[in-house]
């Protein structure tokens, strides 16, 4: 695991790095992944406006703040990600800010498609989900724990919908979005700094 670790951490991206990957990718009618297609540029491209509009209003709690403010610990938290991913675009940011609070955590993120050996190793329910962030110690890499792809009470809104109607479609999509908005970051701030805790 530890190698598979360095690995992804010599091929990952700062957030700022990645936002620029995504934008300028975008820019050109293409997307981050294996994958390339309309429905995905469409996807990136309202993840960018999401992104945009969160790294500016997303705020992390006091409670949270002073948590982080006093870790003792260096983390490393790398976060497998891809710009098409409605999840990623919402959890991404809230993580980046949460990091940029503390001068002990060195927030990395990586692409799936480009780190199949690390996402095979933090499936959900046999998929690849995403976004994943990994809660590493920084000198040794080993992994602490886990979060991902999404709140507890995300995951339980689309399970219950998918239960009652069978698919995932874009009325799901549209709810989990506007849950998120509702949220605004806090449940991913809580279930975070549980897993440190």
């Amino acid at each position: 695991m530890k190698s598979i670790l360095e690995n992804s951490l010599s091929n990952s991206f700062s957030y700022q790095e990645y936002r620029y990957l995504v934008t300028n990718l975008f820019k050109n009618g293409k997307v981050t992944g294996n994958e390339q297609s309309e429905s995905l540029v469409h996807y990136t491209e309202l993840n960018e406006a999401r992104m945009h509009r969160l790294d500016k209003t997303m705020k992390v709690t006091d409670d949270v703040k002073s948590f982080l403010e006093n870790l003792k610990a260096d983390y490393i938290w790398l976060v497998i990600s891809e710009g098409w991913c409605g999840d990623a675009a919402q959890i991404l940011p809230i993580t980046n800010k949460m990091a940029l609070t503390s001068n002990k955590i060195d927030f990395r993120i990586v692409l799936r498609d480009d780190n199949e050996a690390l996402m095979n190793n933090f499936l959900t329910n046999g998929s690849k989900s995403i976004p994943i962030l990994i809660l590493l110690e920084k000198d040794t890499l080993k992994v602490i724990n886990h979060f991902g792809p999404r709140p507890k009470p995300a995951i339980d809104l689309v399970k219950n919908y998918k239960e009652k109607f069978g698919i995932i479609d874009e009325t799901i999509k549209t709810d989990l979005q506007k849950w998120y908005l509702q949220d605004k970051g806090v449940s991913t701030q809580q279930e975070i700094i549980g897993l440190i805790k």
